[in-house]
């Protein structure tokens, strides 16, 4: 049986066998349904579904529904039998607490019975994904973006970022405007997220997005509703204020000097390695226009050495940065599997949930 790949995101989980050259056989979104009382009625007979997101800006936060879940992807989805669980690796978000590492192998051993463990970075994972061992990744998530250079395998954490926006945020951004050049329609955001999927973009250059702000084309959309919303400059605001986060209310520089920042307290001598090796992973950045405008931005940045982007070998599976951390984390447990380079269980009764540190980079 080959090893199971998990990619936890805040919005979507990706899960399949380690099989690197397809696409995760799974992904759904990292929600659960949990039925709660209706306190209203008298004999408290009366359920209610509500929606739990058990991953919030890339940490897991409530183990019971993210127990539910696995249950759900590793019995149901991968078609493991009970009794006869197999071997699995975990992609890991940058800057995982401890704490949530260890809660997850002693969840995967004691709850689920796994022969064998492994995780590993996301950032090392999407530059394994591309032929690299070194580069730097900007990885813009549902919940987060994180920019890690990599050298060797092995994430420099000390220049790593983390920044707490992403697709959520954005979709906050276009609902607010959306508000105000539709204020008679009724927007819930699950409405916003679909029009963001379908018409968010990146303008070529700040010249071309103020353009795009004068302009007063506009295209209808029919909501599920029957409502019409018409949409025209918002889908560019969305796209622009990764570039420009003053539009987001942030005192911060744009994507792509903040990479650039990022490689600056990375020895000099490895500067050239990271940039020309950088990768754009996550799903916000397959946004139209998006790889465009942060080759054009790399082209203007201050950094004497200018971010190239690393483009995926051709028998990759199309729109690769989606998932490009679960490909890698197939390809690395082709090795760490077969190589018994992972947790066994005999690993973990001798040394209990901290033996993860020592044996997961």
């Amino acid at each position: 049986m080959e090893a199971a790949v998990v990619d936890i995101g805040s919005k979507l989980l990706k899960a399949g066998p380690a099989i690197p050259d397809q696409a995760p056989s799974m992904i759904i979104p990292t929600q659960m349904k949990r039925a709660l009382e209706d306190g209203s009625a008298a004999d408290n007979s009366l359920l209610e579904d509500v929606i739990v997101d058990p991953v919030v800006r890339g940490v897991i936060r409530d183990w019971d529904a993210m127990e539910d879940l696995l249950h759900h992807v590793l019995y149901i989805g991968l078609g493991w039998e009970e009794g006869n669980e197999g071997q699995i690796l975990f992609t890991d978000p940058l800057c995982t607490p401890k704490a949530v590492r260890e809660q997850l192998v002693q969840l995967m051993f004691e709850t689920f019975n796994i022969s064998g463990f492994y995780a590993s970075e996301q950032a090392v994972l999407s530059l394994y994904a591309v032929g690299r061992i070194s580069g730097c990744t900007v990885d813009i998530g549902h919940g987060k973006m994180d920019i890690a250079p990599v050298i060797e395998g092995a994430v420099h954490h000390i220049a790593s970022r983390r920044f707490e926006i992403g697709g959520t945020d954005l979709t906050k951004l276009l609902a607010q405007e959306l508000g105000k050049s539709n204020p008679m329609i009724n927007l819930n955001i699950a409405d916003v997220e679909t029009l963001k999927e379908q018409y968010a973009a990146c303008a070529e250059d700040e010249v071309a997005y103020e353009k795009t702000q004068q302009s007063s084309e506009r295209e209808q959309h029919t909501l599920p509703d029957g409502q019409v919303i018409t949409i025209g400059r918002e889908r560019y605001t969305v796209g622009e204020a990764l570039f420009q986060p003053s539009i987001l209310g942030l005192d911060a520089h744009g994507i792509v000097e903040q990479l650039v920042h990022s490689i600056s307290s990375v020895s000099s001598e490895n500067h050239r390695q990271l940039l020309e090796n950088t990768v754009l992973c996550g799903g916000t950045t397959s946004m139209a226009g998006f790889e465009d405008r942060f080759q054009k931005e790399s082209s203007l940045c201050s950094s004497a050495i200018r971010p190239a982007l690393v483009k995926p070998p051709e028998y990759m599976p199309e729109n690769l940065a989606m998932y490009s951390a679960w490909v890698g984390g197939a390809i690395l447990a082709k090795v760490v599997f077969p190589q018994n380079q992972h947790v066994t269980k005999a690993d973990y009764d001798e040394t209990g949930p901290s033996v993860v540190h020592r044996k997961c980079f």
